[in-house]
């Protein structure tokens, strides 16, 4: 079966997908994943090559459906089995912004204050307006599980996780010195951000056809993790146990996206916390086979496609790359193809359809 993609007739089964990354079955196909497509590829792709109308945005309420629609039609024709959704309830961190220079520009890129936050006091934290989840709006989430083809499931996710969330509203700066100079308020902010992220998966939890939470919450950089394993423990993973322990009860999968070098704090993600797979891989850390040698017996590897090798390779190379991860990785299951962090905007089309193809052809 020689796949193209967009796929004319995809055949989705998500409950295929979640025998083999549980470890139940041995994949008869190939089995691709993904984490955030940006938006400037979904619209290209979508317009120039299946054919849709490209609407607004999802803020836009009268064309909200017809966008959901057409998110909907994206991971079906590239070859998913699920189609993965993620909003924040409304915490809003201090941004910077410069222009975006990718292949496909948004004219401006934005990240989070590294800095100084806008909470760095009790009487900051005071006077934040948290966000109120009764007064979230879950109708994105409602729209997608209640209209997904045949096959398909879903994958939800909160908007950033419980250290992303803080380390925004505080700054990395200032949250560094207010776990000296003020741990109280750095517990307290855990504590409030860890509650918000828990009772909007408590909301969620009944939308029909989830399969899973696919939460991402970065922890790492490129030598190790971003704060000392010890307090990760204490402020960050607990929430996670519990964002775990909530999917599970739902008979959910609980899936991990963190970016970095974590892996002094593995063994607590899959001990502890209970996560069922892992997903984000730079290969100047540890390559995902690498990472699948030592671990798929215990959880899921998910993606691995490094995004520098994603973003340059030219097609032959690229094509050897993927293949040598798939001949490592896929025969045995416990992993689908995807990238190692996600489809940004600076990633070419054609590369992005070449690892779909080897994914889903291997």
């Amino acid at each position: 079966m020689n796949y193209k993609v967009p796929l004319k007739n995809p055949q989705p089964n998500i409950d295929s997908f979640i025998k083999i990354i549980k470890g139940q079955s041995i994949p008869i196909r190939g089995v691709v994943m993904e984490y955030l497509i940006d938006e400037e590829i979904r619209h290209k792709i979508s317009t120039e090559l299946l054919g849709l109308e490209w609407v607004g945005s999802l803020e836009d309420k009268n064309v909200q459906e017809k966008y959901l629609k057409n998110y909907i039609e994206f991971w079906y024709r590239m070859g998913y089995d699920y189609v993965r959704f993620e909003l924040n309830v409304g915490f809003v961190p201090k941004i910077r912004s410069i222009t975006d220079t990718a292949f496909l520009s948004r004219g401006i890129r934005k990240w989070a204050e590294e800095g100084k936050g806008t909470i760095t006091s009790w009487r900051d934290f005071e006077n934040y307006k948290w966000p109120q989840v009764n007064d979230f709006d879950f109708s994105p989430y409602e729209f997608i599980g209640k209209n997904l083809p045949d096959g398909m499931g879903f994958f939800v996710s909160h908007g950033a996780g419980v250290l992303e969330n803080v380390q925004a509203l505080m700054g990395y700066e200032g949250l560094s010195y207010a776990l000296y100079d003020n741990p109280e308020l750095v517990e307290a902010m855990f504590d409030k951000v860890g509650k918000k992220i828990y009772e909007f998966y408590k909301n969620i939890v009944g939308i029909s056809n989830i399969y899973a939470f696919f939460q991402g919450d970065d922890m790492g950089f490129k030598t190790a993790t971003l704060f000392s394993p010890e307090i990760l423990r204490r402020c960050v993973l607990p929430w996670h146990k519990r964002y775990a322990e909530l999917a599970h009860q739902h008979n959910m999968l609980y899936l991990l996206h963190s970016c970095g070098n974590i892996e002094e704090i593995m063994d607590d993600l899959i001990e502890n916390v209970k996560i069922d797979g892992k997903h984000s891989f730079q290969d100047e850390i540890r390559p995902v086979s690498a990472f699948y040698k030592k671990y798929s017996g215990k959880i899921a590897v998910l993606g691995g496609v490094d995004i520098n090798v994603l973003a340059t390779y030219q097609e032959d190379k690229l094509r050897r790359y993927i293949r040598s991860i798939l001949t490592i990785c896929m025969s045995k299951g416990r992993f689908a193809l995807g990238s190692g962090n996600s489809i940004a905007n600076y990633i070419p089309i054609k590369n992005y359809l070449i690892m779909l193809e080897e994914g889903l052809n291997f």
